[in-house]
C-alpha cells in the first residue's frame, strides 16, 4: 500500500510540475469550472433534450446518470474522507475546491458518466470521452487531485452510466 501511495504522489508531483504554462493552465482551471457539480454534462445534455425531442428521454436520463454519479461520489467522499492533496510550499493548488474531502474525484465520476451517457444518447463518443479525460487530468494538474482519486472517480461513473443506460 505504501508503494501505491508514493507512486500516486510521484505522479502527481509529475502532473503538477510538467506542461505548466499560462494558458494551459488558464484553459484547464476553466475546463474544471465548467465541470463543477456535473454543470457541463447536464448543460450538454439540457440543450440535446430541447433539440430533439425524439431523444429527450435519452437526455434526461443522462441527466439523471450524473445527478445519481454525484450523489454516490459524495457518498464515498464523505465515507473515505481522504484529504486533499498539500504539496510543498512552491506547489499550490492552481483552483480552489468545493470541500476538503479527495476521493474519488467529482470531477472525473460526472465527466466519465456524462460522456458514457450522453454517447448513449447519440452524440460522439470519441470527442465526449476526450473532453472527460482531459477534465479527469486536469483535476492533479491542477494540484487538487491524487491521480487515484481521478481513477477511482472515473471507475465510479462509467459504471454508474453501464448501470442506468439501457
Amino acid at each position: 500500500m505504501r508503494k501505491l501511495a508514493a507512486l500516486d504522489l510521484r505522479l502527481l508531483r509529475l502532473l503538477r510540475t510538467r506542461g505548466h504554462t499560462p494558458v494551459v493552465e488558464t484553459a484547464l482551471i476553466r475546463l474544471a469550472q465548467a465541470g463543477e457539480n456535473g454543470l457541463l454534462w447536464n448543460a450538454l445534455a439540457t440543450v440535446g433534450g430541447t433539440l430533439s425531442a425524439r431523444r429527450r428521454d435519452d437526455y434526461v436520463r443522462a441527466i439523471e446518470i450524473v445527478l445519481v454519479t454525484l450523489f454516490l461520489n459524495a457518498v464515498v467522499k464523505q465515507t473515505v474522507r481522504r484529504a486533499r492533496p498539500v504539496l510543498e510550499e512552491a506547489l499550490p493548488a492552481l483552483t480552489p475546491v468545493l470541500s476538503g474531502r479527495s476521493y474519488p474525484s467529482a470531477h472525473a465520476s460526472t465527466s466519465f458518466a456524462g460522456a458514457r451517457a450522453l454517447a448513449a444518447a447519440g452524440l460522439p463518443a470519441a470527442p465526449l470521452r476526450a473532453v472527460a479525460a482531459a477534465m479527469a487530468l486536469s483535476r492533479p494538474y491542477l494540484g487538487v487531485h491524487y491521480p487515484s482519486d481521478v481513477l477511482a472517480g472515473a471507475v465510479l461513473g462509467d459504471a454508474v452510466a453501464r448501470l442506468m443506460t439501457p
